[in-house]
């Protein structure tokens, strides 16, 4: 197994669902990044993460990064939420974030905002001013969730 499918699997044990990895790099340090987010929805939401969540995950994933580190040299492991706005750059992302509001760039340079409804294999479905709008995955430039206070 991939070292991502084994954290995928630590995710999925307690409870949540890995939304991304990265590494980024911040100056002279590297960041191994995990984002999680809750496989639980309340009042139509997505729950949040807690602190004791990331912090138990962590403790969890760091002894296989021991044995199989994600990059050469140091690095320092974060275990978090990947906040109310966030990239979406895959189609296991969309399908994570149904339900939220959505701010997408099309390759045509059209811009979209509505609620994501539903994907279906590479179509994205959007409610868009109250009209389904359907977008196929390999048309969008970029893509964000947002919130709107």
């Amino acid at each position: 197994m991939s070292l991502e499918k084994d954290i995928e699997s630590f995710v999925k044990s307690v409870g949540l669902e890995l939304y991304d990895i990265s590494i980024v790099n911040d100056g002279e340090d590297s960041i191994y990044r995990i984002s999680v987010i809750s496989n639980e929805i309340e009042n139509n939401k997505r729950k949040n993460v807690s602190l004791d969540d990331c912090v138990n995950l962590t403790h969890l994933i760091s002894p296989l990064l021991d044995v199989a580190p994600p990059v050469s040299g140091d690095y320092r492991l974060e275990v978090g939420s990947p906040g109310i706005e966030r990239k979406v750059t895959t189609i296991k992302q969309f399908g994570l974030c149904v339900g939220e509001k959505v701010a997408i760039s099309l390759k045509s340079k059209e811009k979209l905002k509505g609620t994501l409804l539903k994907v279906e294999g590479s179509k994205i479905f959007l409610d868009v001013d109250g009209e389904e709008v359907t977008v196929d995955f390999s048309e969008i430039s970029k893509a964000k969730t947002y919130f709107e206070w």
